[in-house]
């Protein structure tokens, strides 16, 4: 595959990158992108097969659904209908930035991320780049742009050397922190539960929704 790299340190760059980057997506390939926190490789949420390009593509088995990101927290209602009040808080609170949510998501959607047994873990990443993307695409199944078991990607030719070969586009924005993890919490239950402690410690989550349990 002729893998196509933009530098997205240039405005005019950036915009063809961007479109490039989603055309090709629409079109069922993969691209890698940055994140707030390392780069990614994204797939259209909606095309199973790109989906699993995807996890092929990492190493990575069904048992590890992929993740999905978002625009704004609208794409997030659509995907998954009437927020549940301390959903509702904690993205107020903390998006966008370093938490990701698992809710339930709309039976009728269709797409399969995964053995994911109608759930999915959603985050609106603090990056302008990347929300640039997603309001062209719609939400992606984003993980991070690595094989599975090496480090994550923190500069784009780190995930060129990785995935590179698997993607049609590439959106080079400059090294990223690397920094900490999202912090994942459930939201599935009768009470959120914190399944990874990250960017965002417990003790804020606590001063949005008290009864949070770790």
């Amino acid at each position: 595959m002729l893998t196509q790299v933009f530098d997205c340190s240039s405005d005019g760059e950036r915009d063809e990158g961007v479109e490039a980057a989603a055309s090709a997506l629409r079109r069922g390939e993969l691209a890698v992108i940055p994140t707030d926190t390392v780069y990614g490789v994204a797939a259209d949420a909606f095309n199973p097969a790109a989906v699993d390009a995807l996890l092929a593509a990492k190493g990575r088995g069904r048992d590890m659904p992929v993740p999905v990101l978002v625009a704004d927290t609208a794409m997030l209602v659509a995907l998954v209908g009437e927020l549940p009040e301390r959903v509702a808080a904690l993205t107020e609170a903390f998006w966008p930035g370093g938490l990701t949510l698992v809710v339930e998501h709309a039976p009728s959607l269709a797409w399969d991320l995964g053995d994911a047994e109608g759930t999915v873990a959603v985050r609106l990443p603090d990056d302008d780049l990347t929300r640039a993307l997603l309001r062209r695409t719609g939400p992606l199944a984003v993980s991070s742009a690595n094989r599975s078991g090496r480090p994550a990607a923190t500069t784009a030719q780190d995930a060129v050397e990785q995935l590179g070969e698997h993607a049609a586009v590439v959106l080079d924005d400059g090294p990223r922190a690397g920094s900490a993890a999202s912090t994942i919490v459930d939201c599935t239950g009768p009470v959120p539960r914190v399944l990874r402690v990250g960017a965002v410690p417990v003790n804020r989550l606590r001063d949005v929704v008290p009864e949070l349990t770790d």
